[in-house]
């Protein structure tokens, strides 16, 4: 019964295109048939590429059910990286939330200070208001006994003109 070259490759475990090439391979002689644009393979070409690909028909079998449990083996192995990758990604969102939490009670403490800076400041603002006015008062009155004494010393209040160059003193 004759086979396509995708029956082949189904039937092998390959892809076409690895079939193509084993037939590209093969000698004149054991080159399959065409029929159109289709290689039509009997069971002497089926041996032919077999034989060149390294399968035997009996070990075919055995070499089709240990790529099965190998195919098993790497599927569980897949699935146990899954979990373990999951059981990553809820640990670092649960440090996300974490983070996110800190972060906020950060931002609401920053504005905490920053409010009783405001009330300090405004505080500090009105004390010094108080203590400044009895102050004002007690300075016009020594203000008012000290202008007569500039009067005395007219010489001695006037400064002296200054000049940029002291190299000639």
């Amino acid at each position: 019964m004759p086979k396509t070259i995708r029956e082949l490759a189904d039937e092998l475990g390959v892809s076409k295109q690895r079939i193509q090439q084993i037939i590209a391979k093969l000698s004149a002689s054991k080159t399959p048939n065409k029929e159109g644009n289709r290689y039509v393979l009997n069971a002497q070409d089926v041996k032919n590429i077999k034989d060149l690909m390294g399968f035997d028909n009996d070990k075919s079998s055995t070499s089709e059910s240990t790529n099965r449990l190998v195919d098993y083996d790497v599927y569980l192995d897949v699935i146990d990286s899954i979990k373990e990758k999951d059981e990553q990604i809820k640990i670092l969102l649960e440090v996300q939330k974490q983070t996110q939490n800190l972060l906020d009670q950060q931002q609401r403490l920053a504005l905490q200070d920053k409010q009783l800076l405001e009330e300090y400041k405004a505080e500090i603002k009105d004390l010094k208001a108080l203590t400044m006015a009895p102050h004002d008062d007690g300075e016009k009155e020594v203000t008012s006994d000290k202008q007569p004494e500039p009067e005395n010393s007219t010489s001695e209040s006037q400064p002296k003109p200054k000049k940029w160059w002291h190299f000639g003193k």
